[in-house]
């Protein structure tokens, strides 16, 4: 099989290639505009350049993966995915192009994993840990995926994926340290009879090295498919030009490996500088301050409700060697913005990006940012805001965010989707935006959260971020309920830090509070006190859930 350009694929299983949309309904792809993204050979296996010739540059010795007070160096992760591809090929007659779905909560193992799928030439679908077997059965149908290697203790929800689907033939399980440990854990025990040297694939650059499962916060979670030198190319971007990494940097967050901000965060970025990071299985405010002061991280991804989370407990940890904190997953609201800079010091790096182009496209770091707006495209990318046919609006006018770089969507066998998110050659990620005359986008809402009440348009997020800055409020999601009258109301679902506090004078100081801060037709008419709002795995916010329940009759109020 022939790539676009006449480089010959060295995947033998065509069927991710075959399900592609056709490239007319891809978007514009320049990898020319950066001197890093224009040098990617035609053949490129992106495990080499992230691990091998990390190994070979002289990096052996230095610490990448630090996990519960344990390190693995680059020389250990290289022979364990070394050994591990053996296993796929030699054992389990993995061939390029097949797709191995892993599941596991972060661990070295899981890593060591990802490379080794990458350097057989196999296809890497990660899971995420809480996924449930009908979440996984679909995923398992959808990429036709007949291998799977799991953590030991996420087997239950698997093995029941496999008995709804006759796709899944094979799991091999471990442990999170590959030490065995259990008498499950087959992997590994056919690892360490293996030699720990492997001749990784010769894939082209625009083989597929990952599915991306989108995290399911407008419905039914969608197959994102990205080539070998889109994986280097978000390393070339955002962590180069904009974070600044440096090899010294050690990295620490929530986000799990399977969602594209934990795989740049918590892997690519790093491991492309010759940098080492801290991986946790499970986040809580506490456990991650933790982290940071134990490792001396110093950088730290997480999500905005993490760090709103993390406030009340910054000051009995000690942050100092943190330089830089960057925020994505959803929009950064400036109320925590400022409160992580009055008790830190530190700016949060606000980064928007998406599963669909892998990772993030406008953001803005130090003297550059500017409290409130997302950022501006950042170098390799092109953005700009947009009307309902696809013509740039001026500044200052709401529209639809255009983008387009080196990377972008792909969908797996679903052209539905790829007509709605690429139009003429741009990404259009569903976000609102403006931009202002100095080239900076700000956040309005998503586009399916837009409120039309009365005839005004109201951006649901807006009204958010001002119930976040009340004292009482917790967390808050606000959405368009339906209404005889104004078609739609603005409804609020808020969660309270003190829960006793609910009641009829807390609605209506609510309400105040907003009608002080934004117009009066945008206050919430309706609020409801709930014990918490329904996320994603990721910690987006899924209201699309709240206007599903309205339909079906609203959220229990908090009693």
């Amino acid at each position: 099989m022939y790539l676009p350009g006449g480089v010959p694929s060295a995947q033998v299983d065509r069927f991710v290639h075959d399900r592609l949309p056709p490239r007319a309904l891809w978007p514009v792809m320049d990898y020319a505009v950066l001197p890093e993204l224009a040098a990617y050979p035609p053949r490129l296996n992106a495990a080499t350049v992230l691990l091998d010739q990390a190994v070979a540059a002289g990096y052996g010795q230095r610490p990448v993966l630090h996990y519960a007070h344990r390190v693995w160096t680059y020389g250990q992760l290289l022979e364990q995915a070394n050994r591990l591809a053996r296993v796929l090929v030699e054992d389990f007659a993995l061939v390029p192009g097949n797709r191995v779905l892993l599941r596991a909560p972060n661990t070295p193992m899981l890593v060591a994993c990802w490379f080794a799928v990458l350097k057989a030439g196999g296809i890497c679908v990660t899971t995420m840990p809480l996924l449930r077997a009908r979440e996984l059965a679909f995923i398992l149908e959808k990429a036709q995926v007949r291998l799977a290697l799991c953590d030991t203790r996420l087997a239950a929800e698997l093995e029941a994926a496999r008995a709804r689907t006759a796709v899944l033939e094979r799991i091999a399980y471990f442990t999170p340290l590959g030490e065995g440990g259990s008498e499950d854990a087959d992997l590994e025990a056919r690892a360490a009879r293996k030699a720990a040297t492997f001749a990784n694939v010769d894939t082209a650059a625009d083989d597929v090295a990952l599915i991306a499962f989108t995290s399911g916060t407008t419905g039914q979670a969608k197959g994102t498919v990205h080539f070998h030198r889109d994986v280097l190319a978000v390393c070339d971007c955002f962590p180069r030009y904009v974070a600044g990494t440096r090899p010294d940097d050690v990295f620490c967050g929530s986000p799990p490996l399977a969602f594209t901000f934990g795989l740049g965060a918590l892997l690519l970025f790093p491991m492309r500088f010759g940098a080492s990071a801290v991986l946790l299985e499970q986040f809580s405010p506490e456990g991650l301050l933790q982290a940071v002061q134990d490792y001396r991280a110093t950088a730290l991804y997480t999500a905005p409700t993490a760090y709103r989370a993390m406030l009340p407990h910054v000051s009995r940890y000690d942050l100092s060697s943190l330089r830089q904190c960057v925020s994505a997953g959803e929009t950064l609201p400036l109320a925590t913005f400022e409160a992580w800079r009055q008790a830190t010091g530190l700016k949060i790096i606000d980064g928007l990006g998406s599963t669909e182009m892998l990772h993030i496209f406008v953001s803005a770091a130090g003297d550059a940012i500017r409290p409130g707006a997302t950022g501006k495209a950042i170098p390799g990318y092109t953005a700009r805001v947009v009307d309902a046919a696809g013509n740039p609006v001026p500044p200052g006018t709401p529209g639809l965010l255009a983008v387009r770089g080196p990377t972008g969507c792909r969908y797996l066998d679903n052209l539905e989707r790829q007509r709605a998110y690429v139009q003429q050659g741009w990404n259009l990620p569903g976000d609102v935006y403006l931009m202002d005359a100095d080239g900076y986008f700000w956040y309005q809402a998503r586009a399916d959260d837009m409120i039309i009440s009365a005839g005004y348009n109201i951006a649901g997020p807006e009204v958010e971020n001002v119930l976040l800055e009340h004292p009482k409020v917790q967390e808050c999601a606000v959405i368009g309920a339906p209404d005889p009258e104004r078609g739609q109301i603005v409804k609020a679902y808020v969660v309270l830090r003190n829960p006793a506090e609910a009641g009829e004078a807390t609605v209506k100081e609510l309400q105040d509070f907003v009608k002080a801060q934004l117009a009066p037709y945008k206050y919430p008419r309706a609020v409801v006190f709930v014990d918490r709002l329904p996320r994603t795995e990721t910690g987006k916010l899924q209201r699309f859930k709240l206007r599903e329940a309205e339909t079906a009759g609203p959220l229990p109020e908090k009693k």
